[in-house]
């Protein structure tokens, strides 16, 4: 088994220590000081901000405030940076998310934030920038994340979750009994998923140009498989919304054209599922990837069924299959997935 594969099989346990933590009695009630903290303090901007899968994670973060009336934005660091800084203010709440808590960007934003700007940082590494120059910070409990990122993404993800359930007044009961399914719906699927992955390697073939669509909180981890297509198995795949799929590049859609396209139960639904027939009837191959129990019979769409259950859990649990397709499609290329060869885990420059 190699490195990155390894950590494939780490994420359970990696889920089980965050959960652990952030179940902690003295943690919760930290948590709910936090967020009466930023209630009375008269916050009414929260940006949610980070790079690669750290931006991506952001995202879903945002989509579950705004959902729920809140206002927040996600903001890619670097933009932020250059071009959004002067709309932080006294009222912001910026929220920095790295894994490492050394990414060029934030630590850079660090820098030039005014002294009276709450931040919170999200990290999987206490003793970072991050970490030290951030009024609170809410960790993750990955463990050590040597290839392309995995575990520090499903961690990052659902503590971006739990302060965004937390601080909207959310968090209940039902949401702590799914929660604690996670770890055991990841160790299943670990084992259960190979078969069905090699068996949708063979329904794709070769993979060049792949689109990865989604709607909602989804949205973040098709960016992110995307991203480790990109980066683990140097294949030039692209994410999309499913909105903006719609808007144009549907033209491309013909015989020999294959996207993968993520359809959790929620809001979007029906449009999503109506997405993958009509790439279909144009003549395309899509990998669809649901919670649903909804069957289909079309032979050019594929059909994984992950846990689900919540529309915003399933953007943790809905990356599982594309994590064993990127280190199955390697294997099949010859070479070992999620090793950098152009770059390094920790971007260092702009």
């Amino acid at each position: 088994m190699n490195r990155f594969l390894e950590e494939i099989h780490e994420q359970p346990e990696a889920l089980r220590e965050t959960l652990s933590l952030y179940m902690d009695e003295e943690v919760m009630e930290v948590m709910d000081e936090l967020v009466s903290t930023l209630n009375a303090g008269g916050i009414d901007n929260i940006i949610f901000t980070g790079m690669g899968s750290s931006y991506f994670v952001s995202y879903a973060a945002a989509i579950l405030l705004s959902s729920m009336g809140k206002k927040a934005v996600a903001t890619n660091a670097g933009e932020l940076l250059h071009y959004g800084h002067p709309v932080i203010d006294k009222r912001t709440l910026l929220v920095c998310i790295s894994q490492s808590g050394e990414s060029f960007e934030i630590k850079k934003l660090l820098k030039k934030k005014e002294p009276h700007t709450s931040c919170i940082g999200i990290t999987n590494n206490e003793k970072s920038t991050l970490g030290h120059n951030a009024n609170m910070v809410l960790p993750v409990e990955a463990g050590i994340e040597e290839m392309t990122s995995t575990k520090t993404y499903i961690t990052t993800l659902l503590v971006s979750y739990i302060f965004g359930w937390k601080i909207t007044g959310a968090w209940n009961e039902d949401l702590t009994k799914r929660l604690k399914k996670l770890p055991g719906q990841f160790k299943h699927s670990l084992h259960r998923l190979p078969e069905t992955v090699e068996n949708a390697l063979d329904f794709m073939g070769d993979l060049n140009a792949l689109p990865v669509i989604a709607r909602g909180p989804a949205y973040c981890t098709a960016s992110q498989s995307a991203l480790m297509f990109n980066e683990a198995d140097k294949v030039p795949a692209f994410s999309i919304l499913g909105g903006e799929f719609r808007h144009g590049p549907m033209e491309m859609v013909q015989p020999g054209v294959k996207a993968i396209l993520f359809a959790p139960a929620g809001k979007t639904f029906d449009q999503s599922m109506k997405m993958a027939k009509d790439i279909a009837r144009f003549g395309g191959k899509v990998l669809l990837i649901t919670d649903s129990g909804t069957k289909l019979t079309d032979e050019n769409i594929f059909v994984i069924k992950v846990p689900g259950g919540n529309e915003f859990l399933f953007s943790i649990t809905g990356i599982l299959p594309l994590q064993l397709m990127v280190d199955a499609y390697a294997k099949r290329k010859g070479f070992e997935a999620g090793s950098f060869s152009q770059g390094a885990k920790i971007t260092k420059t702009e």
